[in-house]
């Protein structure tokens, strides 16, 4: 009965963060398109410096023509979806009491990385639609952009080891191994590095899948951790994205955004944490890392190389679509590599944490 329990207060609220997504998109996008939330004019620039020919050529017209901010749903639906179940807890039925994810030790945490992250990113988007800022076609500079994810990491970090008193990582196979204060600048480390996965948000339905997978695949660990909220809370998530995926896939009504990825790489880490599975996240967020590595490799090669470039174009998905594979290709296939990371992170996470075949 508890086995039961525990899998309903997981997989229902997923489902019912799915069903408030769809539902309150239709108003959120409706003010996406009303007040025009699209940048006015496609990035000229690079990251490494020079021209975007092979990019404009791409998404030139997408860019300038849908709106960012589409984040809003995953957010929007998780909280929403959250606040439904404490507010039903409240009449004090068992069943709701138990459905209830809402706690200090399991849940605080990751909603509130999720929530000032997510204003951080809301903040960013919004600048990037009306032009200001230093930042190729505006919003917050990437410094400020860098030192606001830092901050967050800082002030998560510092939650971790003083509040919950962890200060520890798993190592797959080797056991739990104690880190001290060094816990902190590597909380740190892996929050900024997920941030430069964001890049991989640049093709309909992309971001949304791949990140689908990820938190699916914590939802699990966590579970068979015993960890019943933050599987819900991952849960939850998973659900705000297939429905802001709904209207993604090809072609996208709007974009995740700042909003989106800032928030969802954020509270990703704070997850991967709480479950100690920090580890495993080098292979079930594969793909972003992927897409941040080859942006790295182009801008160190534009650099070193007097100009010359390693991709046709960077992040890496935009290479194949330079090669000549059409979009969707390229999603479904990233999908499919994101499944199959996800998979094998989970059974490293768990069987690495058991050591079940040692």
């Amino acid at each position: 009965m508890v086995l039961l329990l525990d899998t309903v207060k997981i997989l229902l609220p997923s489902a019912t963060a799915f069903i408030i997504g769809i539902v309150i998109t239709p108003a959120v996008a409706h003010y996406l398109y009303k007040y025009r939330m699209w940048k006015k004019k496609a990035r000229t620039e690079g990251l490494g410096g020079g021209g975007t020919p092979i990019f404009n050529h791409l998404h030139k017209e997408k860019e300038v023509g849908t709106p960012r901010m589409g984040g809003i749903v995953i957010w929007g639906s998780v909280f929403i979806t959250t606040g439904i179940y404490w507010i039903l807890s409240l009449s004090g039925g068992d069943l709701f009491v138990k459905l209830n994810f809402l706690s200090n030790n399991q849940t605080w945490l990751p909603l509130f990385t999720l929530f000032s992250a997510s204003i951080v990113g809301l903040v960013d988007d919004f600048l990037q639609v009306y032009g200001r800022g230093t930042y190729i076609a505006g919003g917050l500079s990437l410094t400020r952009r860098i030192l606001f994810v830092l901050l967050i990491g800082f002030v998560g970090a510092c939650w971790f080891y003083f509040k919950l008193e962890q200060n520890s990582i798993i190592l797959p196979f080797l056991g739990e191994f104690t880190l001290g204060i060094l816990f902190i600048p590597l909380f740190m480390l892996v929050m900024l590095s997920l941030f430069s996965g964001g890049v991989i948000d640049g093709i309909d339905g992309l971001a949304g899948g791949v990140m689908a997978s990820v938190f699916a695949a914590y939802a699990g660990i966590a579970f068979f951790q015993n960890q019943i909220d933050i599987a819900a809370l991952s849960s939850v998530i998973t659900g705000g994205i297939l429905a802001f995926l709904w209207f993604n896939i090809p072609p996208a009504r709007f974009y995740m955004g700042e909003t989106g990825m800032i928030g969802l790489t954020a509270v990703l880490s704070a997850i991967a944490f709480l479950t100690k599975a920090v580890i495993p996240l080098l292979l079930i967020a594969l793909p972003l890392y992927v897409a941040s590595l080859s942006v790295i490799i182009q801008v160190s090669s534009k650099k070193l190389r007097k100009g010359k470039k390693v991709f046709l174009v960077a992040p890496l998905h935009h290479h194949f679509e330079a090669l000549g594979w059409p979009p969707y290709k390229v999603t479904m296939r990233f999908w499919i590599v994101s499944i199959i990371c996800a998979i094998l992170g989970m059974v490293l996470a768990l069987v690495g944490q058991t050591g079940i075949f040692i």
